[in-house]
């Protein structure tokens, strides 16, 4: 459930069984489950509960086993899990991989430099390079779930990308809660770029994507390196919350309005070619109307080439629990829709001028009539995607293709093949 990151634990607990000769499935039927929740916001942790009930109706009816339950709902609400939900076998953490290998009847191998079984479509991983997160932000309980930031040494991530090339992957998305802060506990400094400078000399990787930056104290060298290194994606999720300064305050974010766009024109200026996502969250506690307009005049000036927006939600144990969450439901939805309207126009008026332009895509799946690609701005699941007619063409899934596009509505981009190409110069 949830997040990339869960996916990518989901992942590594499914080699560490192969390797203990489980026969190991994902999302399928089998005798014993293990359900990997999300505990981030409301939305996540209904759908978590929701699939555990699920689950312990199979289990009553004999349909399965046994049920474990882990992840970061499990982390954080396990008491309250087990008094529930006493059905459930046992609950194990964020950190409890071996104690649940133990219970599956397996032994936590350390020799798994980093192997598991990937889940996602062949030519493309997630890469975790780093756990937990230091950042204090008013409404966010991943600390809660996923303790300190903790980096994984750059000669390791290395070796773990080998191994992934080597069984077809060229894309590594890198994820963390906060990539900018890469390397500050292990070498004192930040070493993102050095990291990326590392990782695009692993032969069989193509493109590099990263996910999930702080804006603040953002380094601009690593812009600078993807400048310079023809594998890494002119791509940057850097999620930024809000705008308006007493919101931004109150979030804890360390940063201002006028810092923010700096930030965003300097990038840009630096990396014209640049592709921007950022995620936003509305009815924030004393989300004044003022501010939302604040917010809704920023994103048509900044004009994202990716935004996501999520309504607020009051978490225990956060800082702004202590706030008064008077922003009623309806208005936050109202606003988060107010703010997709403005940002499906502006996804619109990019994607017209893409017709008739020659990209290079990667071809993730075929989908009913069509092949589905994605081209160097567009990561997986996050809006833009490229189809091109099956009954017309054929592709290789895994594949990097040239393709032209011919018609294109606010989120989805059509095209017909041209021919292979090699990296972009």
């Amino acid at each position: 459930m949830g997040c990339s990151k869960n996916l990518y634990d989901s992942e590594v607990l499914m080699g560490q069984l192969q390797a203990n000769g489980k026969r190991v499935v994902h999302e399928e039927e089998g005798n014993i489950v293990v359900v990997n929740t999300c505990g981030f916001i409301d939305n996540a942790k209904e759908e978590s509960v929701n699939t555990i009930l699920e689950q312990i109706q199979k289990k009553e009816s004999g349909a399965i086993d046994q049920l474990f339950v882990t992840g970061c709902l499990s982390e954080r609400y396990k008491p309250d899990l087990e008094k529930e939900m006493p059905e459930v076998d046992a609950y194990f953490g964020t950190t409890d991989l071996p104690q649940l290998l133990k219970a599956l009847g397996a032994d936590y191998k350390h020799e798994l430099l980093g192997e598991r079984i990937t889940t996602t479509p062949k030519n493309y991983a997630y890469f975790k390079v780093s756990e937990g997160c230091d950042r204090p932000c008013s409404f966010c309980a991943i600390p809660l779930m996923r303790g300190k930031h903790r980096s994984t040494p750059i000669d390791e991530l290395v070796e773990r990308a080998e191994k992934l090339a080597q069984n077809g992957v060229k894309e590594l998305l890198l994820i963390a809660q906060d990539l900018t802060y890469y390397g500050l506990d292990l070498y004192r400094e930040r070493r993102l770029a050095d990291l990326l400078r590392a990782l695009v000399k692993v032969n069989g990787i193509e493109w590099i994507r990263l996910h999930y930056a702080f804006p603040t104290g953002f380094p601009l060298e690593v812009i600078e390196v993807m400048k310079q290194e023809p594998k890494i994606c002119n791509y940057l999720d850097i999620p930024l919350q809000h705008i308006s300064d007493p919101i931004l305050k109150s979030m804890r974010r360390g940063t201002t309005q006028k810092k923010t766009t700096d930030l965003i024109e300097n990038i840009r200026k630096i990396l014209p070619e640049i592709a921007l996502r950022t995620t936003l969250i509305v009815g924030y506690p004393g989300e004044t109307a003022s501010d939302f307009q604040i917010l809704k005049e920023w994103v048509k000036a900044m004009r994202f080439e990716r935004l996501g927006c999520f309504t607020y939600s009051h978490e225990e144990n956060t800082h702004a629990y202590q706030l008064e969450d008077n922003v009623p439901q309806e208005v936050k939805q109202e606003r988060a829709n107010e703010i997709m309207k403005i940002q499906s126009e502006i996804s619109w008026e990019q994607n017209q001028k893409k017709v008739g332009k020659i990209l290079r895509c990667v071809i993730d799946r075929k989908q009913g009539d069509h092949f589905v690609g994605r081209t160097e701005i567009d990561s997986p699941d996050v809006y833009n995607e490229v189809l091109i007619d099956a009954k017309k063409h054929y592709l290789k899934l895994g594949d990097f293709t040239v393709v032209k596009i011919t018609e294109a509505t606010d989120f989805d981009l059509y095209a017909i093949p041209i021919k292979a190409q090699p990296l972009r110069d």
